[in-house]
């Protein structure tokens, strides 16, 4: 007789588990907030304290670089990249003896503008710079330095915080805020911005920081992080801002 096959078992799938493991990774996710997207510091308020010890401390800052005219103040900051001021202010004294208008710079000779810049350093693209803006506004501009964020931004070498120097301490102009490697650690210690790109950080002051102020503004940071919350060990014991202040790096 045949024998009869017995029928196979049917293999039951294992529910997924969902043990201790599984809860506490729920758990944690749970538990971490929200990246901050933007400063808590920025409290209408604590904006308007600070910029009032600012004007208790500063009431008289301006540009620092020597300057007789808005071309003079454009090359000047162009050669400020990376230099400090009292450097380019010591090149300049004798640079614009020599080179009194545009044309003198635009057409100069390449090897002696680097040899007589070399002190500022990056002296070979900073020539390259100063003949490109120079040759742009005698051609393009008739001699003027332009009066627009826009037509500034197609000069070479010339990227916000140069135009913004230029339109604030020259004309007057407030399209936007300087900023500098002083700006940047300040208005980051002062938690009026957390990010690290220098246009974001403009936009992140402009947003709270009234247009009126926006020149003096730079310019009273950029005192401030020169004389007393200097980039290793800031002064604290000296700053008119320390109450205002919950910097990490704090000295006090």
């Amino acid at each position: 007789m045949a024998t009869r096959k017995k029928p196979a078992k049917k293999k039951s799938r294992k529910p997924a588990k969902h043990g201790k493991s599984a809860a506490r990774k729920v758990i944690a996710a749970k538990k971490i907030p929200a990246k901050a997207s933007s400063a808590a510091g920025t409290n209408p308020q604590r904006v308007a304290a600070i910029l009032e010890k600012l004007d208790e401390a500063y009431p008289s800052a301006t540009c620092e670089l020597e300057h007789q005219n808005a071309f003079q103040l454009l090359i000047s900051t162009i050669l400020s990249a990376q230099c400090t001021d009292t450097r380019v202010n010591q090149v300049t004294q004798e640079l614009f003896k020599k080179y009194t208008k545009p044309e003198d710079f635009a057409y100069a000779n390449p090897a002696e503008l680097e040899n007589e810049i070399r002190p500022t350093g990056f002296f070979r693209n900073k020539t390259k710079s100063v003949m490109g803006a120079s040759k742009a506004i005698v051609e393009k501009f008739g001699g003027q330095v332009p009066r627009t964020m826009e037509e500034l931004l197609t000069l070479p070498g010339v990227a916000r915080k140069t135009a913004n120097v230029v339109l604030g301490t020259a004309y007057g102009i407030a399209s936007g805020i300087v900023v500098d490697t002083h700006v940047i650690r300040l208005s980051q210690r002062l938690d009026l911005t957390r990010n690290e790109d220098p246009k974001k950080i403009e936009q992140d002051l402009m947003a709270v920081i009234p247009r009126n102020k926006w020149i003096q503004f730079s310019h009273q940071l950029i005192w401030h992080g020169r004389r007393v919350c200097v980039a290793r060990k800031p002064k604290c014991a000296e700053c008119n801002l320390e109450t205002l202040c919950y910097a990490k790096d704090k000295t006090v």
